[in-house]
């Protein structure tokens, strides 16, 4: 398999399908994950000839190394803002051709790393939000990105064409740590809002989205741009270990598996929360509770 095609910046990282930018002084992240171009392979061999540079691997692969990165060089970088760019129809399109093309070896490998990818998204200690916009595609196995996020927000304006989109992939071939799609994940409480969701004709606008319970807000264009920075500056203020903690016990509701045990809840909240400096240290926030004196906290993320 070749080498990532990786342009490396002191402010990001860039490849062909990915981008990464850097936000240090404020400590957050620009994702941006572009989607497939139209008339990519639809039959096995197509796809066999293709090979790695085949978008659904090569992207992944690009937002494998990029989750790494972060993980292991910018510990400091607390929230990472997730955006798409393409065209839904060409998402869907791909979806299509690997929901029914999945007995082929490769497609069900190239479905099989797909979920590993998004489960080590679940799994980084950092908050995540989606960004929905005018561009954006959020559809089929990328709105699984939306899904995994703690918040999403989307804009409302009815002047400009923004929707997200279900596909077969979002029914099961994605699964998280927790053995549950992000659809039941999100849904736990109210299962049935799971079918509706997927049998729902055609795309969700905002105001349907947001009825929907698939996004968190949905500001209007007049809000947007101070809603998201408010966002921001509330999000990477609070003590990374607290939110490593909160983010783990949302993310994976539900039944408790092997891996949400070792790697999910269980750890986060025994490893990181009540024992460490920002918690119990001279200026954690533990021992400076009910006092006039502020907590201060250390930034990295685990």
């Amino acid at each position: 398999m070749n080498p990532l095609e990786l342009k490396s910046m002191a402010d990001g990282r860039a490849y062909k399908y990915v981008s990464l930018k850097l936000n240090r002084e404020k400590r957050y992240a620009d994702l941006t994950v572009r989607g497939p171009q139209a008339d990519l392979p639809t039959t096995p061999e197509e796809v066999h000839k293709l090979g790695d540079a085949y978008w659904p691997l090569q992207a992944y692969r690009e937002l494998d190394d990029v989750l790494l990165h972060l993980r292991v060089n910018e510990p400091e970088t607390g929230l990472v803002c997730l955006r798409t760019e393409g065209n839904i129809d060409d998402v869907l399109a791909v979806d299509k051709t690997l929901a029914v093309h999945r007995d082929d070896w490769l497609i069900r490998e190239i479905i099989a790393h797909m979920a590993r990818v998004l489960r080590r998204l679940d799994l980084t200690s950092k908050s995540f939000f989606a960004l929905i916009e005018p561009g954006s595609c959020f559809a089929g196995n990328l709105l699984e990105l939306a899904l995994s996020s703690d918040r999403t927000y989307m804009l409302n304006n009815p002047d400009e064409s923004i929707e997200i989109a279900t596909s077969e992939l979002n029914t099961g071939a994605l699964p998280m740590s927790n053995g549950l799609t992000r659809l039941q994940s999100r849904f736990l409480a109210e299962p049935a809002k799971v079918d509706e969701v997927l049998s729902h004709e055609g795309r969700f606008d905002t105001e349907a989205a947001d009825k929907a319970g698939l996004i968190t807000f949905a500001p209007d264009d007049l809000d947007w741009e101070d809603e998201i920075r408010v966002a921001i500056e509330e999000r990477t203020s609070l003590s990374p270990d607290a939110l490593t903690g909160m983010e783990a016990s949302l993310r994976f509701a539900g039944p408790e598996t092997m891996d949400t045990k070792i790697y999910g809840r269980l750890t986060a909240w025994q490893n990181w929360i009540f024992q460490r400096p920002n918690a119990v240290g001279p200026q954690g926030a533990l021992t400076n509770y009910g006092k006039p004196t502020q907590a201060q906290f250390d930034y990295k993320r685990t």
